[in-house]
């Protein structure tokens, strides 16, 4: 084999080879998520939302007051978002003031 056969058979490997991997220094599960799965991830999530919302919005209040809405798919590179930060407007907590001061970075108006 010449150096340019050489060189184009190593141009032309798939990209999920051994060689390719190891040129790119990338794993196994990271090259497993190419753009097709990704795109296949997003679809599931949004129906998993949706039918979420459906059963929320139309289902009995006593039986689907404490669902939570589903968990992202876990992907590599993607960490997992922290606690929801819920403001609670009225009720034991407040006005909700002092809380959406602190999201938006500026002072209460009643402070």
């Amino acid at each position: 084999m010449s150096w340019r056969e050489l060189r184009v058979f190593l141009r032309y490997l798939p990209t999920d080879s051994a060689t390719a991997r190891a040129v790119r220094g990338s794993t196994l599960e990271e090259d497993a998520w190419t753009l097709v799965p990704q795109l296949l991830a997003s679809v599931v999530e949004a129906v998993r939302e949706n039918t979420f919302t459906a059963v929320k919005l139309h289902g009995d209040p006593k039986k689907t007051g404490r669902l939570k809405p589903p968990r992202p798919i876990p992907r590599p590179g993607v960490e997992e978002p922290q606690k929801n930060n819920v403001i609670r407007f009225g009720g034991k907590h407040g006005s909700g003031a002092k809380q959406l001061a602190q999201v938006f970075g500026r002072p209460a108006a009643n402070q």
